[in-house]
């Protein structure tokens, strides 16, 4: 499937854990994630003014929603340069993923579209907000529209394809959002300083303020002291919405091994990389990253270990000390 050629490119961790899971669903959340990928290359260019990105991504729903032709779509996508950037080829070849969208059943293509469809719509939505936000409660909307919405779509497609899942559908939903949010709050942590240099700051205001800083002295090396407090109180909401994401994980039925991998994967990379950035100055100055080694850590030990949620529970904490960083 060339949609598979296609998430490799652009994502090789993502890829190791959709490419595990049963068919249908490695199909279904491939289509997924670059659907969404298509939408995330139009957010994060660094060349387009706010008004063009919110035009195209409300054109991209209106696109899914059989309301405007992709080729139209795909006409504002090809002045992009995709050199050396996949998720600009993504967008280009948007053609293609919908074409793998029309090859999925029914509902769990409803599914996709609904979701992405909202999630488009959010980002447009924070395009036209501005490049800032106010408090917690304006970064948790932020998040939702970025990454809670990915959760609802997971548990969804999930219940969809196993009845015991589906028993579980209510509760899972709720802790599907706090999943999506645990790895979104940990990407903010650790890409504050590149989401800066873009001209955004998903800090809350309130919270860099109440240290006295502002948006650019909270990168400025003077005041690291005090960048890094605001910083623990992020890996401190962080770790709240990672309890409630492994809570998710162990909701899931024993039996769903690699649904469970997919999702205890991701979570764990995530957990590592809170424990690397909590009290790391890098996170101001560059980024922290979990290396190459690290994950084929966790990918070895969570495979001997996915079915046991005392086990996992473990190994969370253990990846959560920063001594062992």
């Amino acid at each position: 499937m060339q949609q598979y050629d296609m998430l490799r490119k652009v994502s090789r961790t993502f890829a190791l854990s959709i490419e595990q899971l049963p068919v249908p669903l490695r199909d279904i959340i491939t289509i997924a994630y670059l659907m969404f990928r298509v939408a995330d290359c139009i957010e994060d260019h660094g060349e387009l003014s706010t008004e063009r990105k919110a035009l195209l991504l409300r054109q991209w729903v209106a696109v899914l929603q059989d309301r405007d032709d992709v080729r139209n779509f795909l006409q504002e996508m090809a002045g992009l340069d995709a050199h050396a950037d996949p998720e600009i080829e993504v967008a280009q070849c948007a053609d293609c993923v919908l074409g793998g969208l029309d090859e999925l059943a029914p509902e769990p293509r409803a599914i996709l579209i609904r979701h992405v469809c909202d999630t488009s719509a959010g980002m447009a939505r924070w395009q036209e907000h501005g490049p800032f936000v106010e408090d917690e409660a304006a970064m948790d909307d932020y998040m939702h529209e970025v990454a809670g919405r990915v959760g609802y779509l997971l548990t969804e497609v999930f219940a969809w394809h196993d009845p015991a899942i589906a028993a579980r559908k209510d509760t899972l939903m709720k802790l599907g959002r706090e999943f999506g949010l645990a790895l979104q709050t940990v990407n903010i942590i650790r890409g504050m300083r590149k989401d800066y240099e873009r001209g955004w700051v998903f800090v809350p205001r309130d919270l860099y303020e109440a240290h006295g800083l502002t948006r650019d002295s909270l990168f400025a090396p003077e005041n690291r002291d005090r960048a890094m407090r605001v910083v623990a109180h992020l890996a401190d909401k962080a770790e709240r919405h990672v309890r409630n994401g492994l809570s998710y994980i162990t909701l899931l039925p024993a039996g769903s091994r690699r649904i469970r991998l997919f999702c205890i994967w991701p979570l764990l990379f995530a957990v590592k990389t809170l424990a690397l950035s909590r009290n790391n100055p890098a996170v101001i100055s560059s980024e922290a990253k979990i290396t190459r080694p690290q994950v084929r850590r966790i990918v070895i030990v969570s495979s001997l270990i996915w079915w046991s949620d005392s086990l996992l529970g473990l190994y969370y904490r253990r990846l959560s000390s920063p001594a062992r960083t």
